[in-house]
């Protein structure tokens, strides 16, 4: 029983970390190290480092950066995509770090595991976030980084104190992400696509048309009025009649 508890709580905190990190990397990164520096949690060796004074006070910095960047529209955008080369790296680290000292495969495996984790829930939030940010008011905005933010501490207390809790939670939203992150695409193509027709890219730049078929016709019907009034006259024979008309016809 004791080594189901442990295999449960090891697994609640790499998910936990590597979920959190592709959402605020520098809440979640500064939660486990104030928690782990009061002693509220016991850190596995390889993430004990979070707790040293450097790293709480980095994390602390950034976490006050972001937090007001993230409630500007268009910045936090700007920021998330910036971010894509940050969340992701570390989310994996923090997973290989939370199994403790294990073998290797299971470091990397985690490693791996953690990294996708963190693109997923970066995923999400930055692709809702380009969605949301295509309404004119701030309000919006303002509430889904505050939901964020909430969602990322109360997460990673869950999955360090109700492990059984988080699992369940982090199987649903595993869930959720499979069956939203099409409809985010779609959505964020149809933007772009919005935004290019916007400013005049991709518009068709083929040559005119040719001529109507009407004007055509009446053409033609013009010439073989004027050949049948010249046969009727007797100024061109019928033979010369039946070639001019031939040529019209082939001229088309």
């Amino acid at each position: 029983m004791e080594d189901y508890n442990s295999i449960v709580k090891t697994l609640s905190l790499t998910m936990g970390a590597a979920w959190a990190s592709g959402i605020n990397l520098y809440a979640a990164i500064l939660m486990l190290g104030l928690m782990g520096v009061t002693g509220n949690i016991s850190l596995p060796e390889h993430l004990q480092v979070l707790q040293n004074p450097l790293v709480i006070g980095a994390a602390g910095i950034m976490y006050l950066v972001e937090f007001f960047a993230d409630k500007t529209p268009g910045v936090d955008t700007g920021w998330d995509t910036l971010h894509t080369f940050v969340r992701i790296p570390a989310g994996a680290l923090l997973a290989a770090g939370a199994v403790g000292d294990v073998n290797p495969a299971v470091a990397v495996a985690a490693g791996i595991l953690g990294g996708g984790v963190a693109a997923g829930s970066h995923a999400f939030k930055a692709g809702s976030r380009v969605l949301i940010n295509t309404s004119p008011e701030p309000f919006t905005n303002w509430t889904a980084s505050l939901l964020e933010d909430v969602a990322v501490i109360a997460g990673m207390w869950a999955a360090l104190h109700h492990p059984i809790y988080f699992i369940i939670f982090f199987v649903l939203f595993i869930a959720m992400l499979v069956w939203l992150l099409p409809k985010l695409w779609r959505g964020i193509k149809k933007i772009f696509a919005a935004i290019g027709r916007f400013f005049g890219l991709g518009q068709s730049t083929a040559p005119p048309p040719p001529a109507p078929l009407p004007e055509l016709a009446q053409d033609l019907e013009s010439k073989l009025g004027q050949l049948q009034n010249l046969l009727q006259k007797g100024m061109i024979t019928e033979k010369e009649y039946q070639a001019k008309r031939e040529a019209l016809l082939n001229s088309l």
